[in-house]
């Protein structure tokens, strides 16, 4: 799955009517993978849940590959789109 299948999945999850909070966790960390490879920094404090759970989403994917990230994050817009 190449560059231009994962530049069209970044335009058609913006469109899609369905989504829910924890897949779009899982496609902000599969995203910061896909572009920025493994996670960095520090984890946010216990107060910033939402960094803490976003930071959470991309430290799962730590290990994948660039390209693996990229057509997970493809197969994950193409499974909502589908309606799954």
């Amino acid at each position: 799955m190449g560059q231009e299948a994962f530049e069209e999945a970044l335009k058609k999850v913006k469109t899609l009517p369905n989504q829910p909070p924890g897949v779009l966790l899982e496609l902000y960390g599969l995203f910061k993978q896909a572009s920025s490879g493994d996670v960095t920094g520090k984890r946010p404090g216990m107060l910033d849940m939402k960094g803490k759970a976003k930071y959470d989403a991309w430290s799962q994917r730590k290990g994948m590959s660039q390209d693996e990230a990229k057509s997970a994050y493809v197969a994950v817009v193409d499974r909502l789109a589908a309606g799954s």
